[in-house]
């Protein structure tokens, strides 16, 4: 592609490094932006500096907060004993869309993937496990989703945390294999959420 100039080039050549944003929709987002007014293009680029900036994740489920613990961890009306964990803060804004969960959470942050050279240590399962071990939890949901990643890593955090004695669930399948949890519709989410069933019962042949 050639570019008359190189400013244009060098910000089109950024907005292309961004998930399934190509050259040709990146050049559009970039001339659309150099029709608006500068107060609004310094705006955008200002909230995407501070973002960065001053993001934290939260101390206690490592979801993306403003503070050092989330609203929804330090919201009196949740279930603190029920914990949904999920892979990133993509899947706790999918699951409460369905508005069929009043527990809390907890963020993997990404999934048991040995090809791509993710690891248990890689993720927060040992402060899962840690907050199983030394907070009430009378239950512990493990919403992830159904590809090869998401069996590997249920398989896994099963058995770290199957000697607490506490139910431990998996969503029904409502949403198909190989199917990205973020990407379900809210009902069929919503479904899969509220008719879990104990995960032990895929492991029976």
């Amino acid at each position: 592609m050639n570019f008359s100039s190189k400013l244009l080039e060098d910000a089109v050549n950024e907005f292309s490094k961004l998930p399934g944003v190509g050259q040709k929709t990146a050049l559009r987002l970039v001339l659309h932006l150099l029709n608006k007014e500068q107060e609004e293009v310094s705006n955008f680029g200002n909230a995407i500096i501070k973002l960065r900036q001053e993001i934290k994740h939260c101390a206690i489920c490592h979801n993306i907060s403003d503070q050092q613990i989330c609203e929804i961890c330090t919201a009196n009306k949740r279930d603190k004993e029920v914990i949904c964990v999920v892979e990133d803060t993509r899947d706790v804004m999918a699951v409460e869309n369905t508005g069929q969960y009043f527990g809390v959470y907890h963020v993997l942050g990404g999934l048991i993937s040995p090809m791509d050279g993710v690891g248990p240590s890689d993720l927060f399962i040992d402060s899962l496990v840690q907050r199983v071990a030394t907070t009430p939890v009378k239950e512990v949901i493990l919403a992830l989703s159904a590809t090869m990643e998401g069996d590997t890593t249920l398989f896994y955090l099963y058995k770290r945390l199957k000697d607490f004695q506490i139910p431990i669930t998996t969503i029904a399948r409502g949403i198909a294999f190989g199917g990205e949890l973020e990407y379900a519709d809210e009902i069929t989410l919503g479904r899969s959420i509220v008719t879990r069933v104990p995960y032990e019962n895929s492991l029976i042949k």
